[in-house]
């Protein structure tokens, strides 16, 4: 009795074998199969298996053990034997009786013997298990609706437990770790399917099967050709081996890493199993991202203890402390620390400690165990059973020979080769990030081909364009070597912390009048400037979108008495000004305080800097006679009246005028606004009246839209989740349907009333696959992301045009 989602949740769902058993049938079976061993194996194992997921005897915490477990490995001690295979016919009836016992104590009910009962038990534990935590989280995590619910697949049992000549394994047609074109699973002799998923025993590789069940072996091997013919697609399948019988259990599209991903796709267009656009739809966008994660430095490795092995099930380097359970993973995190989860086994309730470690470690359990399938489909470096370690937690400790490491300790595996080393490692830049960088020749890195193909497909078929946020010319630099076609948003905010120049900002917040602030700003001019040049050299013709001053001013001034003071020693002032002053500025509600074009209209002085230094800077670039072109826009943030923005348009216009005399030359450059307040969005056709362009910042849209700080809803996230008042976290992937609708209404009245107006999208959203979809859908021009996410929106634009034509 198993789930039969509408899309794939590995391990996510409760499955049931064996459910028919009872005191008599197992005789029936016994009688039958002429195997009284095998019989009461598989009533043992229903047993454990119902009393699990119907009658809900579970560990109470992640240290505690599996009652079932433990009954059984005591049983198995007493009777001095280590492999449950070994235990004969009158151990198991033992075992059975034991774990009617332990139901018993446990429920002070009986295990049913009406096979119906047990039947609809069945049906509405596994009905049930779509709403459990591990399945609300899955959905979250990967975008699955909640209300398309579940069905549930009732399936007549083949046994591969009756035997030496009988198996269960997994299989997949290529391998899903690195994608390469071999056949790849494992699989367990006399077992049933659990035993490999589960991990509780470490599995044979499939390739053994050749020599130990031949027949077996080229049937298999027929299989894998017709489902991959037959599906396009890498296929994860089960299987059991029933007295030399092959049973296909269930196929399914394989879970693969990021790498896998890209792999298959390319090569299954070039073996001309799928079109390229089939292709590109087959990569999730988010994959892009692991063929740009970091690997260990070749140099730091040098020195590195190795300490054990393992099966590597998840490609990359991780380095973090010890976290021996989901909870205390989820933690350290939140305290700014980077774990490593270290499992003997994982099992589905892990998985918001896996989403919250940068790796995981098991001691048991294969490339099929649920760490490693749940490891490639999040991203997350991954090593399964690796035998050499030994997890106890009681002692709260992971040992490797010698070597005894404990909770809140470093260590730092390897998912590509199964190495475990003590300590952090430093880790190094990808192949492709090194070839974009120079550092590696394109011809020495088969990920890099890979990765400009994709790239290569993907620009061809997108109509979005993608742009970066980007401060200095390093990450210009970055972003235009992943294919950044412009600048969307340049944090001029971000320039006055560097050095001297918070001296002079601070100067100038601190003047009593329009004198001292304009003297504070003469001195910062140069260093924008400065800063400008960098930029528009960098991107060389390509838009750069300047947004102007936006914080509150109280974010630059110091907060503790010791710098106050050091601050006041520098100005030449009282301490007590200082103190007064920084009270004066001081706002109940910052965020919707005076900033944005707030500090321009109150202090213009501002705004005639910040304009001056663009327009000197572009300028000077193009008088240097390299040819170098600019291509400015100067956007005004937190518009909410046309009168705010015309505004501080009189100020941009008359300055640039000024310039343009003084330098003798001609800027073209265009002026917009930020669409982050609901009541821009409600008159977009106004405000058009006045920009040249928009660009909606979905972070504060976000906010001001739903009345929630994204800063304090910590406090009551987890519980929005728990209940799935969130679907996901509004903050990361776009609230289509709420903030949505409200960019669609600006596009709407925006467009209409200037059927030329540009129109982009600046905030953390501009990275996320959904939302850009949705702005695509939309009508968008660009999406503006941070320098890593350019490559994942190149993609996910890709596929927005391909799956909405």
């Amino acid at each position: 009795v198993r789930s039969g989602a509408r899309d794939s949740m590995p391990g996510m769902m409760d499955t049931i074998l064996n459910l028919g058993l009872n005191d008599k049938t197992v005789e029936g079976l016994a009688e039958e199969s002429g195997n009284p061993r095998f019989s009461w194996d598989c009533y043992r194992r229903f047993i454990q298996m119902y009393g699990n997921v119907v009658m809900g005897i579970q560990a109470k915490s992640e240290e505690q053990e599996e009652p079932f477990h433990g009954v059984l490995e005591k049983l198995k001690k007493s009777v001095g034997v280590t492999s449950d295979s070994d235990l004969t016919t009158d151990h198991l009836k033992e075992l059975v009786k034991r774990y009617k016992a332990l139901i018993a104590r446990h429920t002070h009910d009986t295990f049913p013997q009406d096979v119906m009962q047990q039947l609809w038990g069945a049906i509405g534990a596994v009905l049930g298990s779509w709403k459990n935590d591990r399945a609300i989280i899955y959905r979250q995590q990967y975008g699955i609706p909640s209300e398309w619910g579940t069905a549930v697949s009732v399936q007549a049992m083949v046994f591969g437990n009756t035997g030496d000549r009988s198996a269960t394994g997994v299989a997949f047609t290529r391998d899903p770790a690195n994608g390469e074109k071999v056949f790849y699973g494992e699989y367990l002799m006399n077992a049933q399917g659990e035993d490999v998923v589960a991990g509780i025993r470490t599995p044979l590789a499939i390739s053994n099967m050749e020599s130990s069940m031949p027949k077996s072996y080229r049937d298999l091997k027929r299989v894998r050709s017709k489902l991959e013919r037959h599906f396009k697609d890498m296929q994860d399948f089960e299987f059991t081996i029933e007295n030399g019988q092959l049973f296909i259990l269930q196929t399914r599209n394989g879970k693969r890493t990021g790498l896998a991903a890209v792999r298959i796709a390319v090569e299954m267009q070039k073996e001309r199993l799928i079109s390229q656009k089939i292709a590109l739809l087959k990569i999730p966008a988010e994959s892009i991202d692991s063929l740009l994660v970091p690997v260990f430095d070749p140099k730091a490795l040098k020195s590195a203890t190795l300490i054990g092995f393992g099966l590597p099930a998840g490609p990359g380097a991780a380095a973090g402390r010890i976290a021996f359970t989901a909870a205390n993973a989820v933690t350290e995190t939140r305290k700014g620390n980077k774990v490593v989860l270290c499992r003997s086994e994982t099992s589905p309730d892990d998985l918001k400690g896996m989403l919250h470690s940068q790796g995981i470690l098991t001691s048991r359990g294969g490339v099929s165990s649920h760490a490693a399938l749940v490891a490639r489909q999040l991203g997350k470096v991954c090593i399964c059973g690796a035998g050499d370690i030994n997890i106890n937690y009681e002692k709260r400790t992971l040992t490797a020979g010698k070597v005894v490491l404990h909770e809140g300790d470093y260590i730092s595996i390897n998912g590509s080769t199964g190495k475990i080393y003590k300590g952090a490692i430093e880790t190094a830049d990808s192949e492709v990030k090194r070839v974009l960088e120079g550092g590696l020749k394109p011809a020495s890195s088969f990920t890099y081909e890979l990765f400009k193909t994709v790239m290569k497909w993907a620009d061809k078929h997108r109509s979005l364009k993608i742009r970066t946020n980007a401060d200095t010319p390093l990450m210009a630099r970055q972003a235009v070597s992943f294919g950044a076609e412009g600048i969307g948003l340049c944090r001029t905010e971000h320039m006055f912390f560097d050095g001297d120049r918070i001296d002079y900002m601070r100067q100038m917040i601190l003047a009593v009048d329009e004198v001292q602030r304009r003297a504070a700003l003469k001195k910062l001019l140069p260093f924008q400037r400065k800063d400008f040049v960098g930029l528009f050299k960098e991107m060389n013709g390509r838009p750069v979108t300047i947004r102007l001053l936006d914080p509150p001013l109280h974010e630059f001034l110091p907060h503790d008495d010791v710098v106050r003071r050091q601050l006041a020693e520098k100005l030449g002032v009282p301490f007590d000004f200082v103190i007064d002053r920084i009270k004066s500025l001081h706002e109940e509600n910052p965020m919707l305080g005076c900033r944005g074009c707030r500090l321009g209209i109150l202090y213009p002085e501002i705004t005639e800097m910040q304009t001056r230094a663009i327009f000197e800077a572009a300028a000077q670039v193009l008088k240097n006679k390299r040819g170098i072109r600019v291509n400015p826009e100067i956007m005004i943030p937190l518009v909410g009246f046309r009168e705010e923005l015309s505004d501080q348009l009189g100020i941009v216009h008359r300055i640039a005028r000024e310039v343009m005399k003084a330098k003798r030359v001609r800027v073209n450059y265009t002026v917009g606004t930020m669409v982050e307040v609901p009541r821009a969005a409600i008159t977009a056709d106004e405000i058009a009246m006045e920009a040249d362009f928009f660009s909606f910042g979905t972070n504060d849209l976000t906010q001001t839209t739903l009345g929630l700080s994204r800063d304090d809803m910590g406090l009551f996230y987890d519980e929005y989740q728990r209940k799935e008042i969130f679907s996901q976290n509004p903050f990361a992937s776009l609230d289509q349907s709420g903030v949505g609708k409200l960019m669609k209404l600006a596009v709407d009245k925006g467009r209409t009333a200037k059927p030329e107006l540009k129109l982009g999208i600046c905030g953390e959203h501009a990275g996320d696959p959904s939302s850009i979809d949705y702005c695509h859908r939309a009508g968008l021009n660009y999406v503006s992301c941070s320098p890593p996410r350019v490559p994942v929106a190149r993609l996910a634009a890709a596929q927005a045009k391909l799956r909405n034509s």
